[in-house]
């Protein structure tokens, strides 16, 4: 009694922590979906397994991706034009440096079905997990060959 109960989910127990207001927000404006991708690659560069992918074999420069990200997002999302680039061949390369494996995108899709839970609710933030689920699919299948456990290409 007094202490929070830790919120799960099947197959993972997440801490007990600091309760937190439930979402309210939608990712339906720059602002909130800039915010997002803020969050999510944080944690992702801090993560054991991803941080190394993007910070010592890809040398991802966050002041210059995390806008390109915003921006794909934003076109994903929104419509807003913007985003120029190719995300597969950029993976393709650092697969050419380092090969991913589905452990990479079946901890990719956890991190931000995570940081989307904890932030947003509503349509477009429901969209943003099924384009994240599909890139995953695709990426991984084209990659190594194989789609995380549930998702298919």
């Amino acid at each position: 009694p007094g202490r929070p109960r830790p919120r799960e989910r099947p197959g993972r127990t997440v801490s007990a922590g600091p309760i937190r207001p439930a979402p309210s927000r939608d990712l339906d404006d720059p602002t909130e979906i800039a915010e997002m991708v803020r969050r999510f690659y944080q944690d992702v560069a801090q993560d054991d397994l991803l941080g190394p992918v993007f910070n010592d074999v890809a040398e991802v420069d966050w002041a210059e991706h995390l806008p390109k990200l915003t921006r794909f997002r934003c076109r994903a999302l929104l419509g807003i034009e913007g985003y120029r680039g190719n995300p597969f061949r950029a993976h393709a390369d650092i697969h050419a440096r380092s090969p991913f494996t589905l452990a990479h995108f079946e901890r990719w899709l956890e991190l931000f079905h995570d940081t989307l839970e904890l932030g947003w609710v509503g349509p477009n933030t429901d969209r943003a997990l099924e384009l994240a689920a599909n890139v995953a699919a695709v990426h991984s299948h084209q990659l190594v060959g194989r789609s995380p456990a549930g998702i298919h290409s």
